[in-house]
């Protein structure tokens, strides 16, 4: 069975950059849909970041766009979350997710919207942004 691990959480200042990775147990990274979510304190689970497996889509939610960016190291069996421009907000625990394939749904439906189904699930890095 597939598993992913987390890692590269840490304590940032305001304005900085982190890479997150979630390092996968098998050669399968460009197999998989791949995402990216957060839990903030007394908040619930969002959506962030995904990208889907060849040919490769990828989407952000609007308050990291422009901002963090999923890289993919097939070498590594790895996809990296790299974050800039750090804001306090964006304290929280950070996981991956996978999904072999899917069939079904494909681009243009996002893999962010909320009924997409993920199988694999990292057990997170935590994220503070702090001063």
């Amino acid at each position: 069975q597939l598993q992913l691990v987390e890692s590269g959480g840490a304590v940032v200042q305001p304005g900085g950059s982190l890479r997150l990775s979630c390092k996968f147990s098998e050669d399968v990274i460009f197999v998989y849909t791949v995402g990216w979510f957060r839990q903030g304190p007394g908040k619930e689970r969002e959506r962030i970041s995904c990208v889907y497996n060849e040919p490769s889509q990828f989407y952000y939610e609007d308050s990291v766009e422009g901002r963090f960016t999923i890289v993919r190291d097939g070498g590594a069996n790895t996809v990296h979350l790299q974050m800039s421009e750090l804001r306090p907000e964006d304290t929280a625990v950070y996981y991956c997710a996978a999904v072999r394939g899917p069939l079904s749904p494909r681009p243009p439906v996002s893999c962010l919207q909320g009924d997409f189904r993920y199988d694999y699930w990292g057990r997170g890095t935590q994220v503070i942004v702090s001063s």
